[in-house]
Formats: C-alpha cells, structure tokens, sequence
C-alpha cells in the first residue's frame, strides 16, 4: 500500500504518542485503479464522457485522451451516468416524473470518442496523435 506522505506522518505521530489508529478507505474508482495493480503516475487528466444530444456534443474530452496519449500516459475515462433527470417537458410543468437512470456503456463511449475523430478527420484536422488504438475505457457500475 502506498501512502501520501501526509498520511503516513499523521501515522508515525500517532504511533509517536501512543495513540491506536485505523485506516478507513474512501470509495473511489481511482482506490479500485491502485487495487488492480495500475499505477496512477502512469495516468494523465481524467476526463468525463457526457451522453450527447441531438444539439449538444462536446469534443473537448478527446482533446484530452491525446494530450495524454501524447505524454505516453494512460486516461481514465468516467462514463456518464444519468439519475433522476426529468425530460424537458417534465421540467416546464413543474411535474416531479424522472426518467429512468442511465448508464453510458462503454461501447458507447467509444463510438462517440470515434465520431470525434472522424468528424476531425473529415474537417482536414486529424488528432495529432495516431496511437489512439490505446484508449482504454472503465467504468464504475
């Protein structure tokens, strides 16, 4: 286990004076990276992969995944999660009727992280990085 060096002088100050203490660890899919055995120095930004919408679809999380891919770093991709949204109509009515939660797949995740680049492409502005075959995609379910 490894531990900030904070936390491990707030450890030999208690053993210092005697005192019992105990670790008590947050949930966080970066803890579940470190308990596969990945290193987090070897990741760059994490980014956030939204669901799109038929007027909204932001790009700038790929941008991202290269500058990452550039610094040959890993990228941990959070995938979007929809709960207890209420659709527009619902919204302008004043009614409390949510729709179901959502889970963004990783499939599409990736298909979006495709459009980006072929949108690019076709615009005459491909991603500067070619070693985009690396994007690898998790996801807390």
């Amino acid at each position: 286990m490894r531990w900030a060096t904070t936390h491990s002088d707030i450890i030999i100050r208690a053993l210092e004076l005697g005192l019992n203490y105990k670790v008590v660890h947050n949930a966080s899919i970066i803890n579940t990276i470190g308990c596969c055995g990945l290193q987090l120095y070897h990741f760059g930004e994490t980014v956030s992969i939204p669901f799109w919408t038929e007027t909204w679809k932001p790009q700038s999380f790929v941008d991202k995944i290269e500058q990452n891919l550039a610094c040959k770093l890993h990228t941990l991709c959070l995938l979007d999660i929809k709960m207890k949204e209420q659709s527009i109509e619902n919204l302008m009515r004043g009614r409390q009727v949510f729709e179901p939660p959502r889970y963004m797949s990783v499939r599409q995740a990736a298909e979006q992280v495709l459009q980006v680049i072929e949108t690019r492409a076709a615009e005459g502005n491909p991603l500067k990085c070619k070693t985009y075959t690396y994007i690898i995609m998790l996801y807390y379910a």
